[in-house]
């Protein structure tokens, strides 16, 4: 038997929503974790949790601040894993990002990505979501459960972060 939705809810497309957002949703993973198959199946994941648990949410209109909660914890449990992995094996060094920006990004581009993985991750979560997926601080702050003020500080410290890596490596 399944849930009935609400009479003022309307139900959630979850096939409609993986297709308008999927591609921006895996750039914002492929960002964060560095690679393009891991970014895939985090987003993947994501939406499956969507699907499987649609009927349980209490604003389907958030659903799309759902499935992107839940790709960047996706990514926090994936570099993690490599953290872990890493510390057994050899020090971790963030990943080549592709081939394809290896050979069109200059030095600059990667000087900046490489500063970005030395950040915090909240620090890099808030500069993904307000600078590469271009969200207003209201979105970033319902999307990492955290208040508006915690977004514009963090936002602040992260680009004061960045002058002095930047600054320090040229």
């Amino acid at each position: 038997m399944t849930a009935a939705v609400p009479p003022h809810a309307a139900p959630i497309d979850v096939g409609t929503l993986y297709r308008e957002h999927a591609a921006g949703l895996i750039r914002l993973a492929m960002l964060m974790v560095g690679d393009a198959p891991t970014a895939e199946d985090v987003v993947q994941d994501a939406f499956l949790g969507l699907h499987r648990h649609h009927d349980a949410l209490r604003d389907p209109g958030g659903a799309l601040a759902y499935v992107r909660s839940a790709v960047l914890n996706r990514c926090r449990s994936a570099l993690r894993r490599r953290a872990v992995a890493g510390r057994f094996a050899r020090s971790y060094e963030p990943p080549a990002w592709s081939a394809e920006d290896g050979a069109i990004a200059g030095d600059e581009r990667r000087a900046v990505l490489a500063a970005i993985a030395r950040l915090p991750r909240r620090q890099r979560e808030v500069l993904a979501l307000r600078f590469y997926c271009d969200l207003p601080e209201e979105e970033i702050a319902r999307t990492l459960h955290i208040s508006r003020g915690t977004v514009s500080s963090t936002t602040s410290r992260a680009l004061r972060s960045l002058e002095r890596i930047l600054g320090a490596d040229s």
